[in-house]
């Protein structure tokens, strides 16, 4: 069975969340602004803002009006050691 494509914003999201686990962007890091981003991942804006819905539905960021996007969370830091989710 072939595999399905992802939606570019999907795969937006998941290039951050790499970032994210990483520690390229730690956690407190502040997102580059959405227009920024549509520089930098060559990606329109619409991408852009539902990519970080993505990642604020994963736990991995949080957005504050007028202020930014910032780092909240790592990837799989919801899960317990014995693999449950808190």
């Amino acid at each position: 069975m072939t595999e399905l494509p992802r939606y570019e914003y999907v795969k937006l999201a998941d290039a951050i969340a790499a970032e994210i686990a990483s520690g390229k962007l730690p956690q407190g890091a502040a997102l580059p602004g959405e227009r920024a981003m549509t520089g930098l991942y060559s990606v329109s804006i619409g991408t852009v803002r539902r990519a970080i819905v993505e990642l604020r539905n994963r736990g991995l960021v949080a957005t504050l009006p007028a202020k930014g996007t910032y780092v909240i969370g790592q990837p799989g830091a919801s899960e317990k050691d014995d693999g449950t989710v808190n």
